[in-house]
């Protein structure tokens, strides 16, 4: 069953994803992005957040208490992510990034109507609505593309005046 808000959620799941897909073939995997982070370790941790809530989602879908114990600490949870995808190389940590959020998306696009609007518990405390928590997460997403931007205008006026 298709409703527009869960269209307008895939839609914004499609578009978020979209402009970060774009970014990455500009992006030296080498070069750090954040302080200790490159563009993998981004990926990395986007990739953690969608697993929390590809098993929120699941969770609420089979009627069971989340199998992940809550988030109390961001930050170690982050670190967590990212360190969990250590051993991979960039081109797996970019497939599982691309292959999570397909599963994501298959979810909310199958996800009962009658289950959508209800709020779930999630990984970090309390409850939110599907499209709460994933709007909650495209604007996550979205921030680290924003960033990842402003990176690249710097780099770019960097290697400029480094030229010159």
């Amino acid at each position: 069953m298709s409703t527009p808000e869960r269209n307008n959620l895939l839609k914004l799941m499609d578009e978020t994803r979209k402009r970060m897909e774009g970014l990455l073939p500009k992006i030296d995997p080498r070069k750090e992005i954040y302080p200790g982070w490159t563009i993998r370790e981004v990926l990395a941790h986007v990739t953690g957040w969608d697993d929390a809530t590809i098993e929120t989602l699941r969770a609420r879908l089979d009627e069971r208490p989340l199998s992940i114990s809550e988030i109390h600490d961001l930050d170690e949870y982050n670190a967590q992510a990212v360190a969990s995808r250590t051993d991979l190389e960039n081109e797996q940590v970019l497939n599982e990034w691309r292959t999570t959020r397909g599963v994501l998306r298959k979810i909310i696009e199958e996800f009962p109507e009658d289950k959508f609007k209800i709020p779930v518990s999630v990984p970090w405390g309390g409850k939110s609505t599907v499209t709460d928590m994933m709007e909650m997460f495209c604007d996550h997403e979205e921030s680290h593309t924003r960033d990842v931007q402003k990176w690249l205008r710097h780099r770019e006026k960097s290697d400029m005046e480094e030229g010159e």
